[in-house]
């Protein structure tokens, strides 16, 4: 008898296409979610992921020390 095998592809994030990141980068900067809400909503995977779409296209200064 032979086993199936189910392979899960991992995404990366040059296969999110540049709308939808800027789409989610301005609903976390508008407040309407936060970046975990979105990677969850979202099924983004990679914890830090929002976060590299909000310092590269994000309209918020990450070199300004709060």
């Amino acid at each position: 008898m032979k086993k199936e095998e189910t392979q899960r592809v991992r995404r990366t994030q040059r296969d999110y296409k540049m709308g939808f990141k800027l789409a989610v980068v301005a609903m976390v900067e508008k407040g309407e979610m936060t970046y975990k809400q979105a990677q969850k909503a979202y099924g983004i995977q990679g914890r830090s992921t929002v976060l590299v779409w909000l310092r590269k296209h994000g309209s918020l200064d990450w070199n300004k020390p709060m």
